[in-house]
């Protein structure tokens, strides 16, 4: 049993070994990806648009301060990534009136922007 034991944790690290820098690459893609976005939006402070640092887990529209649109207040989103990821692909399909419309047409940045984000969360 010690043996297993010992295989699956010496596996587990190798894996996380290999995981991690991938991680990591998506993380700052994501970064250099988000900057598009932030002409209206910052990771800590409300812009044009909300911060979107801590945005994983977080009920869309609930951001105090901030002037959402009607349609986004009441959408009864949670941004996690599958949402996160429909929304940007095309957000006036997601929420149907939201104030946001600019879109991230190519799959690996959004994904890239999610890890980004995804990180600021944890």
């Amino acid at each position: 049993m010690k043996k297993i034991r010992a295989y699956v944790a010496s596996s587990a690290l190798v894996l996380l070994s290999m995981i991690a820098p991938a991680l990591a690459e998506e993380v700052a893609l994501g970064q250099k990806a988000f900057q598009r976005c932030s002409a209206c939006h910052s990771t800590h402070q409300i812009k044009p648009g909300p911060a979107l640092g801590g945005i994983i887990g977080r009920p869309a529209g609930s951001i105090e301060g901030f002037r959402y649109s009607p349609a986004m207040r009441s959408s009864g989103l949670v941004w996690d990534e599958a949402t996160l990821d429909r929304f940007l692909t095309s957000p006036r399909e997601v929420v149907p009136k939201t104030t946001m419309t600019v879109s991230v047409p190519k799959p690996e940045d959004r994904q890239n922007i999610i890890a980004y984000l995804k990180s600021l969360s944890q």
